[in-house]
């Protein structure tokens, strides 16, 4: 079961560092999906920082498994209002990638409670 979690956590880790980046970076894409969800600039730096600190996290709770679980809880609630943000304004193309992070959020919840 640890195997499991080492793998979902390096996975999502990769991908929130590699979102963070995008979102640092301000690349064309982001640009357009942040302004469509209507997320104003100056929140840009706070999702980057909620990315950076939540692969951390789960990176950490490897070690220190209640860390992880705090990690991915707030991992999940990112996600989650990802995935209302994109409803909110019927972006459907949007949406299912963020339900999917969300799923593999609360998969990390529970691999790492059940390898405590």
């Amino acid at each position: 079961m640890f195997v499991s979690l080492a793998v979902v956590t390096v996975l999502m880790s990769a991908l929130l560092l590699a979102s963070a980046g995008a979102k640092t970076l301000r690349t064309r894409h982001i640009t357009e999906q942040m302004s469509t969800l209507g997320v104003p600039q100056r929140m840009m730096a706070f999702l980057i920082g909620a990315q950076i600190a939540g692969a951390v996290g789960v990176i950490a709770g490897l070690w220190w498994g209640p860390v992880g679980i705090a990690a991915a809880i707030g991992l999940t609630l990112y996600f989650a209002g990802a995935v209302a943000s994109h409803l909110r304004v019927g972006d459907l193309k949007g949406a299912p990638l963020a339900a999917v992070l969300t799923l593999a959020s609360v998969a990390l919840i529970v691999l790492r409670a059940a390898t405590l």
